[in-house]
């Protein structure tokens, strides 16, 4: 584990998890840096949400995903709202150790979704770290082509054509399973514009995609890919609309 990975989880846990607000004291910089659209600037803003935090409140971590001085995390959120999110988080850990920068997307959980898999579910481990910088360029490739450009005749020279197991709610697993949903989503005037790829964190055989765009309204895309001997072959996301205004100065991104 990275020292970045064991920071964030140590911070996480005890702020998420044993909800304790003196964890900031600890963990957080002063400079803290918040793009939630949750959470206004800063940690105190953040001791505030932590205090805040209910009983029935609790994450339920499903990956995470270390890259250098950024560490993601993927998992789920009850006790939020009236129900479940499905979230990815984003923490940027400084020179000292401590969080000094937050970006995060949650979705509604759905309890049945077109592939029968859940939003969270499947391989956790990383593993192929020796292979991260490939899958990196590979992933950052077809972000370019497919998202960007929407160039989705190169889709079978990124996208295994045997296996592709499909965590967005609405999309069936395969490539079929992507296209048809695709169609669908067009229909309801919600095409899949990608703009501008933010960033890209890969660690082995895990590569998560952060992304602006609109999907009928702007939005922050979160695409997870898992790659398996050069192709994609697992998928989850998170689509997140733009709020109108957020609670800081710093934008989603």
């Amino acid at each position: 584990m990275s020292n970045a990975e064991n920071i964030v989880l140590t911070a996480a846990t005890e702020l998420f998890g044993k909800k304790d607000p003196s964890a900031v004291d600890r963990w957080v910089a002063p400079d803290y840096k918040q793009h939630s659209s949750l959470a206004a600037d800063g940690p105190e803003a953040l001791r505030k949400l932590v205090t805040g935090l209910g009983p029935d409140f609790h994450y339920e971590g499903a990956r995470v995903i270390a890259d250098g001085n950024l560490v993601a995390l993927h998992g789920v959120y009850t006790g939020f709202g009236p129900d479940p999110l499905v979230g990815f988080d984003i923490f940027r850990v400084d020179a000292n150790g401590k969080l000094a920068e937050h970006w995060d997307a949650l979705t509604p959980l759905v309890p049945n979704t077109a592939s029968g898999r859940t939003q969270t579910d499947g391989p956790t481990e990383v593993t192929d770290k020796d292979k991260t910088e490939a899958n990196r360029a590979l992933v950052t490739e077809f972000a370019q082509k497919v998202f960007v450009d929407a160039d989705y005749s190169v889709l079978t020279d990124y996208i295994s054509t045997e296996t592709f197991h499909q965590h967005n709610p609405e999309a069936a697993d395969g490539l079929a399973g992507f296209g048809a949903a695709v169609a669908k989503w067009g229909e309801q005037g919600k095409k899949l514009v990608y703009k501008k790829v933010h960033k890209v964190i890969a660690e082995g055989d895990f590569v998560l995609l952060q992304s602006e765009g609109e999907f009928g309204v702007p939005v922050a895309y979160y695409d997870l890919f898992r790659v398996q001997n050069g192709k994609l072959v697992e998928h989850w996301d998170v689509i997140a609309p733009i709020p109108a205004q957020l609670p800081h100065n710093n934008g989603l991104f």
